[in-house]
């Protein structure tokens, strides 16, 4: 099972939208993917409707270190796609994890219960800096930070995100290594200077290097309108726009969220290559892996 943990210590960057989006994609790619929602406003649990509702979510599973999957996970009417539902209104979690003797690696301790039945796991974080964002970065394999192309968020990342990364270094003498944390560009509008100058920016700050902690992806996700028409059907956005709109410059949303998907998971390259978003549930005739 792949973990990738979506992740900014600034609020209203896209997380949710990006954690729903590539989650639906990989679903209709015919994997088995399961997303974990850690943000204690519960957007991403209510991003698609549900065909069963556990009775538990993430409180069980890191307050009482639940193991039965049928009390933790909840099933997206998207075919392929549970999602283990925010119910830490309280922000109990945080307060629960800082004292306990394994709070930082509790998840990564948990994982093993899910990794027979998930090719793909995404776990949705909160915008703020907490014990609960650098228990998620400790389980994961990859870590996307999206940013906004806007000096105050490029500000943001370096304050917070980047330093958020870097002070997981001791976990290294435990034999844990922190996740490298990939940026991707997101909301890029069609005309605008200031965009352009800042993703200009950070890529003479992140020069590409496959070796390198922090990568800056080739892909970008632009400003285009069917993203968020897609969240208020409770779809994937690349089953609401799967072509192209004439004379438009901007990727279609299946174009946009193939190429995130490539970039993040080259070894299923294959599988998102197949996925047109045109059949009724959008996935393809392969087997289910």
């Amino acid at each position: 099972m792949h973990s990738i943990c979506i992740v900014s210590t600034k609020g209203g960057v896209g997380k949710t939208t990006m954690a729903a989006n590539l989650g639906g994609f990989a679903a209709d790619a015919g994997l088995r993917v399961l997303l974990l929602d850690l943000d204690a406003q519960p957007t991403l649990s209510s991003y698609y409707p549900l065909g069963r509702r556990a009775a538990g979510g993430v409180y069980e599973l890191l307050a009482h270190n639940e193991c039965a999957l049928e009390k933790l996970v909840s099933h997206t009417v998207i075919h392929g796609l549970d999602i283990v539902l925010s119910n830490d209104p309280n922000h109990q979690l945080d307060t629960l994890l800082l004292h306990a003797p394994d709070g930082r690696l509790r998840l990564r301790n948990l994982l093993p219960i899910f990794r027979p039945y998930y090719d793909l796991l995404l776990i949705d974080t909160q915008g703020a800096r907490s014990v609960v964002l650098e228990m998620a970065l400790l389980a994961s394999d990859l870590a996307v930070s999206p940013v906004t192309p806007e000096i105050l968020a490029a500000r943001e990342l370096r304050r917070g995100t980047l330093q958020l990364v870097a002070d997981l270094a001791p976990f290294r003498r435990l034999g844990i290594e922190p996740p490298p944390l990939h940026l991707l560009i997101n909301r890029v509008p069609a005309i605008s200077t200031t965009a352009r100058l800042v993703g200009e920016g950070l890529r003479l700050i992140f020069p590409d290097d496959p070796h390198a902690a922090i990568h800056l992806m080739d892909a970008e996700v632009p400003s285009i309108e069917s993203i968020a028409r897609a969240a208020t059907q409770g779809l994937p956005a690349h089953r609401v726009e799967y072509r192209r709109p004439s004379g438009r410059l901007a990727p279609s949303a299946l174009e946009v969220m193939r190429e995130v998907a490539t970039e993040l998971c080259p070894q299923w390259q294959e599988r998102f290559a197949l996925v047109t978003g045109r059949a009724q549930g959008g996935s393809v005739d392969a087997e289910r892996a």
